[in-house]
């Protein structure tokens, strides 16, 4: 998917089943390398993060197929402490192997992740975390190199970080004693790897909260079903609001969604729920006041972009104010283009109801970011054009056939692709076979 059209003014309508999550799926996958045996991952989604994490497992020796949305992999062999470094750069996540490689072998050789631009995003916690658990770091020439199994002991976080707290858990897994993690991320797909890893014999207390404890013991392999995308849920909600649709989600869990959800009920939306499944009905939009970005309950900076595009047409001033990432308002210039009215000042983006929007030629700079910019183009009047839209890939399965069943235009050009996305097809063509 290198360059997508969309010919917007149409409101969207239908239902749509939530696939898994991409946040919950990549730590799962990572954990899989620390587990002695074969696992089974159901309801994983069709995204090009699954297919680069799953050729970086291969080449660790862990072995792997698909069936439909459940993926069998096989750890009992793998020897494998250096993941690939070309594909290593490709994602953020791949980071989550220096934990499950330390707790396993006690010894990881981690080049330094990739992934969206969002700004400044250290591993500074993740490595003095492993320090306090004994763990020897050295950073040099891109990266990183950790010799050691954990001692035990406690870590004390002092911020909320997810890719820490699930990099710590892994690693735990190998100490030679109990861990405690103070000032634990509370993320929902942080108490999903601990229930697989507890499925696998792990003895994981407390994830969810902001104290969590591993006691070692001994793993094996387990089944597992991951844990639907609150992302993407948000996502499709945002188009359906920008659009003035009526949307059903089914395969989703409500509670995970509260702080979107309640910025679009104040924005005009109606949202009926059940414990499982929603239904949204968008009408005239008005501007739902200030929108604070933060870790888990609050706001989550992932769903930031596409309440942004959904509230371009909203009557009225809506503060967005960014806590998380300083850069993560690479999609305003896009959105601008589509005739949006948004003053962005440091971390804080006002926005400011305008009567209509109209098609334009956009550019992705990030996942995010692009889906926002799929939202708005949605909602724009005529046509719109949006180039580097392979960055949809990663956390979005089937995007353009699920929009077209909820009666959107769109549709794809297909072109030569950059180095990264050549990259790409050489994983899926190969190691990473099955992947959409």
């Amino acid at each position: 998917m290198d360059t997508i059209y969309i010919n917007g003014g149409r409101p969207l309508r239908g239902t749509l089943a939530v696939q898994g999550s991409k946040n919950a799926v990549l730590p799962l996958l990572a954990a899989a390398a620390a587990v002695p045996g074969k696992t089974v991952l159901l309801h994983c989604p069709p995204i090009r993060d699954v297919a680069v994490t799953r050729a970086l497992l291969h080449g660790l020796g862990v072995s792997s197929c698909r069936h439909g949305d459940a993926i069998e992999l096989d750890a009992a062999s793998a020897v494998g402490t250096a993941p690939d470094a070309v594909l290593a750069g490709q994602l953020r996540s791949s980071v989550l192997l220096l934990g499950a490689l330390i707790g396993r072998h006690g010894s990881a050789e981690i080049p330094l992740p990739g992934g969206c631009v969002l700004g400044a995003r250290p591993l500074d916690l993740h490595l003095s975390g492993l320090e306090a658990l004994g763990v020897r770091v050295v950073c040099e020439d891109g990266v990183l190199r950790c010799q050691g199994r954990p001692s035990g002991g406690t870590v004390r976080l002092p911020y909320p970080s997810v890719g820490a707290t699930e990099n710590l858990i892994l690693a735990a897994l190998g100490a030679a004693g109990p861990v405690c993690i103070h000032g634990a991320a509370k993320e929902p797909e942080i108490r999903d790897l601990a229930v697989f890893l507890n499925a696998c014999g792990a003895q994981i207390t407390g994830a969810g909260t902001g104290l969590v404890r591993i006691m070692p013991s001994p793993l094996h392999g387990a089944s597992h079903r991951v844990l639907p995308d609150r992302m993407e849920a948000a996502t499709w909600l945002c188009a359906a609001a920008a659009t003035g649709g009526c949307l059903t989600l089914t395969e989703l869990r409500p509670a995970h969604l509260r702080p979107v959800l309640e910025v679009l009920s104040r924005a005009g939306c109606d949202v009926t729920e059940t414990e499982t499944a929603l239904t949204l009905r968008a009408g005239a939009l008005t501007a739902p006041g200030t929108v604070v970005t933060g870790p888990y309950p609050a706001f989550p900076t992932d769903a930031q972009a596409p309440v942004m595009a959904a509230l371009l047409l909203a009557e009225g001033l809506t503060r967005i104010e960014e806590t998380v990432f300083e850069n993560r308002f690479r999609h305003v210039p896009a959105l601008r283009a589509l005739g949006a009215d948004i003053d962005c000042t440091g971390r804080t983006a006002c926005v400011r109801g305008v009567k209509a929007l109209h098609g334009a030629a956009l550019t992705a700079t990030d996942l995010r970011g692009a889906a926002a910019m799929v939202c708005a183009a949605l909602s724009a009047q005529g046509e719109s054009k949006i180039t580097q839209a392979w960055h949809l890939e990663r956390g979005y399965g089937q995007l353009i056939q699920r929009l077209r069943t909820l009666g959107a235009e769109i549709w794809m050009e297909p072109k030569q692709s950059p180095t990264r996305r050549t990259t790409w097809n050489r994983t899926e063509s190969g190691r990473a076979s099955g992947e959409p």
